[in-house]
């Protein structure tokens, strides 16, 4: 049955909002994380890049269902920025999975039956107060706070970006995610089909991300942050190629 965690049919959603810190790693940081299929997305030869991505999904449901039979989730993920040249030979941008939560037992348990994201389930805060977001867990030992009345906002301090444009590229989700079956050779691509996506940059006022904090990364910082909202999003059905 292990074919059915291969992402056997489309999936759809609205995205409330989708929040995504990515940090800079030294790319020798990263190499013992992704699978041998895939390389990292580096930039200026040094960086390679953690997603942190904390999504208020609606109406999540197999794509062609009816709004009512969706289900409203929020999802933590944990993703290495990576390129996978495929057997046509193009060369996608994308994302690694590193780990993957969620607030609700039903997303952990349908999400580990049609998909290799190895869900947990954890506690999940979202609490909004004036000026500041806050999201937090203490199963996770997360704790993001952002500004949400900034308007003005400078990139991270020691962030490896000139300017938001550059920084832009390394704003997740990517087009694609990977994962690796190593004993059979075989790379599973699923697509993401988005709308209207226009990012905006976010003020980061304190990020105490525990997942990333136990990787013990010597050289390592925040480069950047942005959301988008309101916006219709989609996976394509999965699909499996052997690598080499």
């Amino acid at each position: 049955m292990n074919f059915l965690k291969n992402h056997p049919f489309a999936v759809e959603t609205q995205f409330e909002n989708s929040i995504v810190l990515s940090y800079a790693i030294a790319k020798e940081e990263l190499y013992g994380l992704i699978p041998e299929c895939l390389e990292l997305d580096t930039y200026d030869d040094k960086w390679g890049f953690i997603a942190l991505a904390m999504v208020k999904t609606k109406d999540l449901r197999p794509k062609g269902f009816p709004r009512f039979l969706g289900n409203d989730f929020f999802l933590i993920g944990y993703r290495v920025f990576v390129r996978y040249k495929d057997k046509r030979g193009r060369r996608l941008r994308g994302l690694y999975i590193l780990k993957s939560e969620t607030n609700k037992k039903k997303m952990s348990f349908f999400g580990n039956i049609f998909t290799h994201y190895n869900y947990t389930t954890t506690d999940i805060n979202y609490l909004q107060k004036d000026k500041e977001l806050h999201i937090y867990s203490k199963k996770s030992n997360l704790d993001v706070s952002i500004n949400n009345e900034e308007t003005n906002i400078n990139l991270p301090e020691n962030s490896p970006f000139d300017n938001w444009k550059v920084a832009r590229r390394f704003a997740g989700p990517l087009p694609f995610t990977f994962t690796y079956n190593e004993e059979k050779k075989e790379v599973l691509i699923i697509e993401g089909v988005r709308q209207n996506w226009k990012p905006q940059p976010l003020k980061i006022e304190k990020s105490n991300v525990g997942f990333i904090e136990s990787k013990n990364f010597k050289n390592i910082q925040l480069a950047n942050a942005f959301v988008v909202g309101n916006i219709p999003y989609y996976w394509k059905k999965g699909k499996v190629e052997k690598w080499k």
